[in-house]
């Protein structure tokens, strides 16, 4: 689990210093292992921007620095170690609104945001498909 966390934050370091390819990216985000806090018996998300964002993080230290400010106090966190493609593939449409993933967000110079739009969602559920298309379910 570790090295796969490892390897989408090198690339995330790589993207937000403008080099690396992004298919690259969502590649390794969709192979890698997140640990996703539970509470209430529900994924941890945020709503900002008119989306839903799944909360996941590479290893156990960055859920820590996040927990430090938006977990129970000085209780443990628990969470659930899910693959990015299940995030994104069968969650994110489960929810039936605009979600996405985001990565790291307590980590300062590391997150990286996976909106919902084709190519890292599924099409059916990308808010950048169907739009002005004819004939388009949505």
């Amino acid at each position: 689990m570790g090295r796969a966390g490892t390897a989408l934050a090198e690339r995330i370091v790589e993207r937000r210093s403008g080099v690396g390819d992004p298919r690259a990216l969502v590649g390794e985000m969709r192979r890698s292992v997140l640990l996703v806090p539970v509470a209430d018996e529900r994924l941890w998300s945020v709503r900002m921007g008119g989306v839903r964002w799944i909360c996941g993080f590479t290893d156990e230290t960055a859920l820590a620095r996040f927990a430090l400010h938006h977990g129970p106090g000085d209780q443990p966190v628990d969470y659930a170690a899910l693959l990015g493609a299940r995030i994104v593939d069968e969650i994110v449409p489960a929810l039936g609104e605009p979600a996405g993933l985001a990565v790291d967000i307590a980590t300062e110079d590391g997150s990286m945001f996976f909106p919902p739009v084709s190519g890292i969602v599924p099409d059916a559920v990308a808010v950048d498909r169907g739009a002005g298309e004819e004939g388009a379910e949505r």
